[in-house]
């Protein structure tokens, strides 16, 4: 499971009854809220009653308030994030929530991606509303400054921030005062006066203490609201005032010392032992402090009750005065006060357990952490695993590993294998491996133990996916059945992922419909499970395959039905859908649909940022690049490439375009024919070669290299025995891409009829699934070659061929719609699209079930069905039908 939102967090503490009412602060502060002011600053030491002014200001401001505490751990940018998210669902509820999914991903995108998408959401808030950060302080962090910087610079009009920090932020203050977007309240500014300081003394604190007396203190202090509050906390029963106030002098530093000295004697013991045991815990409430001091957890209810009325430094952090942190400072000084950190093991133990029972493995963690309990912390950060790893936190899970002692780590045999399942996900395979053999000296070391019987097939499992990963298929294979051999009865999971990585073997070497065997059956297993995110996650690879096998329908059908499902399933399940929506996309722009083709890239742009899948943005480089290559852009084409290899991740998912080799082909169309022969020389291809799947994009590229140079020898031979391959091995689309790189080499050597020949079984394999940019993108050889074909009305090309001609004549580089085949008759033809929703306009079913039918939205309908009826030249439905039926169009 993910990290639990702390809530408290997310309270505005309500305001100190009987404070001294500061109505010249609370004038400045609403200065925020006019148009133009982005932010108030209120920057002053500790003490100084930054928290209480915003506190008191905010209960009389009628908009709404987003309010985060922060703390140490927030310099980490996702939790920040994260957390100012949770923040703003205070605001607007649901705000920003597709969000979390892509800030717990172990390859996240970057800040600034993350913070666009959250300011588009904000920008749509109706209304002025506020944002406080309280304690910025805390926040040691460049990279959370520089989110902030961003944010401010971008922040909607209707947005105003209050920040509260002892320090000032590494912000663009001096901007922001130039052009008037800020306020600045500072120490000067928040100090007591005179005369606040005689209302605090006397009617808050009720010392009636005299007009000298009161000057002579607020000159000590400076104004100072901690200093003037303990000193008066001191002063209360003490006879001689006016010798006390005289001998309160000295820095703020040892005043402060003196006072909680004062303070903190005067207590009553069992109140003194409370406050310094409990000042371990960053938040208190009364159960955990009972269990700190292994008391009842009335008793600890009770006691912080009695410090809330006593004053002591405690704040409250929800109204029901369940929740309370010590203020910032007086924690401090009470932990300066503890003794050795193994005087206080005992008491961080037990908040670590009770932490542990209420389910916060993160705080349990830490607190054995402080305890120097390692072994505990190596038992907390195994339990924690699972919930996280589904969760796609490895990342984060790795950062608890590496605050353990080696030897701890290297004790616990799970613990080991968990580390190496870790960094296998995140495409670190040394660390990998070396965890691995921790564990099986440790196993080895251990007691025979019914617990550690799955060990050595886990092992053995992860073994397999990084051989797969370094592209070592024999070790693969050996290791993945070396796995199946060693599973314990009913582990079908185990069983299913072993199963798996040999089905992708099948595919690296060729045999994907096998393969495509083996990941139905996963997806089955894992349906039986009950891991219905597994079943989505997995079908855009099972339409991969489709496409490689050349069944463009199936892979499309494939997509659309598990969007269907996700859509069921809901928002957890649909943000891991957005290479699916890039599938559908990309088979629309094979197939020339431009419309469907911009949709889909539209809503796969707006789930990528958020999706937890790590192959993202390596995915959506590459096809951006096919279409800036489709669409003649050749230099945006080759930086979206270098994008793309920038975010690839190490992943069992073979590489069947290598980057290098894409660019080749564009260098090629670029007329850069040098650079495509430097590639060729550095990857080392020879046209006698044997042949192998993997290899088989790089040597199609060759022969394109061996085109522009003309040098042909041995090309021929070479084709041959790659259609022999994708023949055997039946993958079509292989097929049609080998034909027609076969049909221009025949041109290139002055054999037309075989270059007919080629280009026409290509073609026939080809239009069952109206492939149109595998041909259009070959440019004007290859439509020269279509050209040539015959034109009598019965040769059983000819309409798809027509079809073809019309795209290129359109545009060599992008074709504005589906084409036109010559059965379709229109003055423009229908796309594939177009057509699907012809046919549901011929039956009962209304526009929105039709929209559910195809998945998009009822707009996106809308849209098909204007254009349909202006290629058609009709107005109404009815009328769409019919013309359709003349010219037999269904």
């Amino acid at each position: 499971m993910s990290a639990p939102i702390l809530a408290t967090k997310l309270y505005i503490p309500p305001p100190r009854v009987g404070m001294v009412a500061r109505l010249r602060l609370i004038e400045r502060l609403t200065a925020v809220l006019t148009p133009g002011c982005k932010l108030a600053l209120i920057s002053a030491p500790a003490g100084f009653g930054k928290s209480t002014l915003v506190s008191e200001w905010l209960a009389a401001v009628k908009i709404p308030i987003a309010w985060l505490s922060l703390d140490e751990r927030d310099g980490d940018p996702a939790q920040f994030i994260t957390y100012l998210v949770e923040a703003l669902q205070k605001v607007t509820p649901g705000i920003g929530g597709s969000l979390q999914a892509a800030l717990q991903s172990p390859q996240p995108l970057p800040i600034e991606n993350i913070l666009t998408l959250l300011i588009n959401e904000i920008s749509l808030i109706e209304g002025d509303f506020l944002i406080v950060l309280d304690d910025y302080h805390w926040v040691d962090s460049p990279p959370v400054d520089q989110a902030l910087a961003f944010l401010i610079d971008h922040q909607p009009p209707q947005m105003h921030l209050v920040i509260t920090t002892r320090e000032d932020p590494n912000l663009p203050l001096a901007r922001l005062r130039a052009r008037r977007h800020c306020i600045e309240l500072r120490a000067a500014d928040l100090r007591f006066s005179a005369s606040e300081t005689a209302e605090f003394l006397n009617r808050i604190m009720k010392l009636s203490l005299s007009e000298r007396e009161i000057n002579a203190l607020e000159t000590r202090t400076e104004g100072w609201i901690a200093g003037l509050q303990m000193a008066a906390l001191s002063m209360q029963g003490q006879a001689d005032t006016a010798s006390f106030i005289k001998s309160f002098t000295g820095s703020h530093r040892f005043v402060l010392d003196y006072l909680m000295e004062e303070v903190l004697n005067r207590q009553p013991p069992a109140v003194q032992s409370f406050l310094l045991r409990t000042s371990i815990l960053d938040r208190l409430c009364g159960p955990l402090c009972g269990a700190v001091l292994g008391a009842s957890p009335a008793l600890g209810q009770e006691t912080l009750e009695y410090l809330e009325r006593a004053n002591l430094f405690i704040v409250s952090l929800d109204q029901e005065r369940r929740w309370y942190r010590y203020h910032h400072l007086f924690s401090d000084l009470l932990r300066q006060r503890l003794g050795q950190p193994q005087e206080l093991a005992e008491d961080h133990l037990r908040a670590s357990v009770w932490y542990e029972a209420n389910h916060d493995l993160a705080e349990a963690f830490q607190h054995a952490l402080a305890a120097g309990d390692f072994v505990r912390a190596a038992h907390l950060t195994e339990a924690a695993w699972q919930g996280m790893e589904r969760n796609f936190q490895t990342t984060a899970w790795l950062g608890w590993v590496k605050k353990l002692p080696p030897e701890a780590v290297r004790s616990h045999p799970w613990l080991c294998v968990h580390i190496g399942w870790a960094y296998s996900d995140i495409g670190e395979l040394e660390p990998s491996e070396t965890h691995l053999q921790y564990a099986e000296r440790a196993l080895a070391e251990a007691a025979e133990s019914q617990d550690f019987q799955a060990i050595p097939t886990n092992i053995a499992l992860i073994r397999a996916g990084n051989a797969q990963i370094e592209g070592n298929l024999p070790e693969t294979v050996r290791y993945a059945k070396l796995a199946l051999q060693l599973i314990p009865k009913g582990e079908l999971l185990i069983r299913s992922q072993a199963a798996i990585t040999l089905g992708f073997t099948q595919w690296a070497v060729g045999e994907v419909e096998a393969s495509l065997q083996a990941m139905l059956t996963w997806m089955d297993e894992m349906q039986q499970l009950g891991n219905q995110m597994y079943v989505i996650a997995s079908a855009f690879v099972v339409a991969d395959m489709q496409g490689i096998l050349g069944h463009l329908g199936e892979a499309e059908k494939a997509l659309q039905q598990t969007l269907q499902k996700a859509a069921a399933l809901g928002p957890e399940a649909e943000v891991v859908t957005a290479h699916h929506h890039l599938g559908l996309a990309m088979l629309a722009h094979e197939r020339g649909d431009d419309a469907e083709r911009d949709l889909r890239l539209q809503k796969a742009a707006e789930l990528g940022p958020h999706t937890t899948l790590i192959d993202w943005q390596y995915r959506w480089g590459l096809a951006r690049a096919r279409l800036k290559e489709s669409a003649g852009e050749w230099d945006a084409a080759l930086q979206a490439l270098d994008e793309a290899r920038q975010g690839y991740i190490k992943n069992p998912i073979p590489i069947l375009q290598p980057i290098e080799s894409r660019k080749a082909r564009i260098h090629l169309k670029q007329g850069r024919v040098d650079q495509a022969q430097a590639w060729a020389r550095e990857r080392g291809l020879s046209v006698t070669d044997p042949v192998n799947y993997l290899c088989e994009y790089e040597v199609l590229t060759l022969v394109r290299v061996r085109l522009a140079e003309g040098s042909l020898q041995g090309v021929g031979g070479l084709l041959e025995r790659l259609l022999a391959l994708a023949e055997t091995q039946k993958r079509t689309g292989s097929l049609i891409e080998i034909l027609l790189t076969q049909a221009l080499v025949y041109q290139a050597q002055g054999s037309p009829p075989q270059a007919s020949l080629a280009l026409e079984r290509a073609l026939t394999l080809a239009e069952p699934e109206s492939y149109l940019r595998i041909f259009i993108d070959e440019g004007q050889a290859l439509r020269a070659l279509i050209e040539k074909l015959p034109r009598s009305r019965d040769y059983p090309l000819k309409s798809y061929a027509d079809w073809l001609l019309v795209a290129f004549a359109s545009s060599a580089a992008a074709p504005k719609s589906t084409a036109a085949r010559q059965k379709y008759n229109t003055a423009e033809p229908l796309s594939e699209r177009e057509l699907e929703v012809l046919k549901l306009l011929r039956s009962e079913l209304s526009g929105p079930e039709m929209a559910a039918h195809l998945v998009v939205s009822l707009n996106t309908l809308r849209t098909h069905t204007k254009n349909i009826f202006n290629k058609l030249g009709v107005t109404n439905r009815r009328a769409a039908v019919r013309r359709a039926e003349e010219l037999e169009l269904f």
